[in-house]
């Protein structure tokens, strides 16, 4: 039941195949067993059972409010929720307990969506590891996974596990714990594609613009975009449908756009031209991403799709100026963390000055406050042009790049996600959270710059039973039809469902899953 996508459980709610009530009660009680995974900060049972015995009686009415009536999902714990504590996994937040919810939250709700919890991030969404939260790391679920356990018999799991991804790591390790079917993250720089990839997952970063980021506690407002992680591409064009339009709490808001808001029932991969950048073979990719890499381009040339080299010059400049402008709005959004209006507040009071010292340097940890006092020093008055004013500019060239490649006649770049597989955290923590997220971020964030659409979609599982996934680049406001190619991409990998030593559920879904798609290959 668990390892149901969203499409399937929502006809199973519908046609009284299964209860609202029964479905939560599951999602909560696999929470407690998944517990040593850290995903969630805040479990919102008793919220949750209530939302669920609500939804469940629309049902048995058949007067759904939609298609996710009654299915759990979970919010990165950056996303403000009406009276449940949002912390953003920083000691500065602790006990914050916003009077409203965020937008996204919100129109999931009005969907009779099922909240059972709050997810584990990077301290404020600094990082790329879930490693740097206040409430401990995430692990990556498939450090628990037959896959992964049958290639390394020598590592014990519960002290060489794997990272999930970050900084929505929290997220990503729910849906794919099956604890939750769909789950809400912020990215700013890969934030959600990050995690998504490394926890195999489907994880879409819409248009800047497209969905709103009212509520969404800000890192980099220029950046920031709520992502959408679930298990299939057509439950994020889903989810997308609801999240996308004009809000009028968030002015960077458009109107949804005029295409259709599902995926077309037909599509010829004929009629798209796919780009492969030059630039994104870059240093320290793993063998095993690079011929995946190759794999689906050879996927797609072999389907009749049109494949060709393109260049985006400026990449090689982007994680600079992707840190530049990072650390700038960075410096600006944490100043009003002060100790005076909420979250944390020092006891040290001997003046005004000390107060906002000693309370910044007790709720803030080292990654935040270096970010501070980078973005501090770019903005000074002799730097700004030179720092800040000069990354505006090359923001500014990266996104012509894409505009120029597009304009060429291609539909969608295709890209790896990131270097590797999922790193064992034992690893990735002998280097710096800055030097770790420059590293991890360099497939992802030149998206960010531009403010383009981007989804991540899992192709294989590597050598060690971890996932690999690719990603998939658009034109803005063109995010369905980037996501009608990616699930295309989707149907033709075939990408395995987790599934853990106790776990006989999975084992039979991927078995009738395979079945059902040879079935219709005959038909064909």
């Amino acid at each position: 039941m668990l390892s149901l996508s969203v499409r399937e459980v929502s006809a199973a709610l519908r046609e009284g195949r299964l209860s609202a009530t029964e479905l939560c009660r599951r999602c909560l009680n696999h929470i407690k067993k998944t517990h040593y995974l850290n995903a969630y900060i805040t479990v919102t049972e008793d919220l949750a059972m209530k939302q669920a015995q609500e939804a469940e009686l629309r049902l048995t009415r058949g007067n759904p409010l939609g298609p996710l009536d009654g299915i759990p999902f979970s919010v990165k714990d950056n996303f403000c929720t009406e009276n449940v504590e949002t912390t953003c996994a920083s000691h500065m937040l602790r006990g914050y307990f916003p009077p409203f919810n965020a937008t996204v939250v919100q129109k999931l709700l009005d969907q009779g969506a099922v909240l059972v919890g709050k997810t584990n991030l990077d301290e404020f969404a600094m990082g790329s590891g879930s490693t740097d939260s206040v409430f401990g790391p995430v692990r990556n679920p498939w450090s628990y996974s037959v896959s992964h356990r049958e290639q390394s018999r020598e590592h014990d799991p519960e002290s060489d596990w794997v990272i999930a991804g970050g900084s929505s790591g929290g997220s990503a390790a729910a849906v794919a714990s099956l604890s939750s079917f769909m789950a809400l993250g912020s990215d700013t720089g890969g934030s959600t594609r990050n995690p998504g990839s490394l926890c195999g997952l489907v994880a879409l970063k819409p248009t800047y613009g497209l969905v709103s980021r009212h509520g969404l506690i800000p890192l980099v407002n220029s950046m920031d975009v709520p992502g959408i992680m679930t298990r299939t591409v057509h439950d994020a064009a889903t989810v997308l449908g609801i999240l996308q339009g004009r809000d009028e709490k968030d002015s960077t808001t458009v109107e949804s756009p005029d295409s259709p808001s599902n995926l077309p029932e037909e599509f010829d991969v004929r009629d798209i031209c796919v780009g492969v950048p030059k630039e994104y073979h870059a240093p320290g990719m793993s063998a095993e991403t690079l011929a995946q890499w190759g794999r689906v381009v050879a996927l797609f040339e072999r389907a009749g799709a049109r494949v060709k080299e393109v260049s985006l010059p400026h990449t090689q400049h982007s994680i600079v100026c992707y840190h530049v402008l990072c650390c700038c709005e960075v410096a600006s959004n944490m100043a009003r963390f002060d100790g005076l209006q909420y979250g944390h507040r020092s006891t040290v009071d001997s003046s005004t000055e000390a107060l906002y010292a000693t309370t910044r340097h007790e709720g803030f940890n080292s990654v935040v406050r270096s970010r501070i006092l980078a973005g501090n020093y770019f903005l000074l008055k002799k730097n700004y042009d030179r720092y800040f004013v000069k990354a505006q500019q090359i923001r500014r060239l990266i996104t012509e790049d894409f505009r120029r490649v597009f304009q060429s006649g291609v539909d969608v770049l295709l890209t790896p996600t990131t270097l590797s597989d999922a790193a064992r955290y034992s690893d990735f923590i002998q280097e710096d959270n800055r030097t770790r997220s420059a590293q991890e971020d360099i497939f992802t964030q030149p998206v960010n710059v531009a403010g383009l659409p981007a989804v991540t979609v899992p192709t294989a599982l590597s050598n060690r039973g971890l996932p690999i996934s690719l990603q998939l680049i658009g034109q803005s406001f063109q995010d369905m039809k980037l996501l009608t190619v990616a699930n295309w991409m989707e149907q033709q990998l075939n990408f395995p469902i987790i599934r853990f030593h106790d776990d006989t559920e999975a084992r039979d879904r991927q078995t009738d899953r395979t079945r059902n798609e040879n079935a219709n290959w005959g038909h064909e």
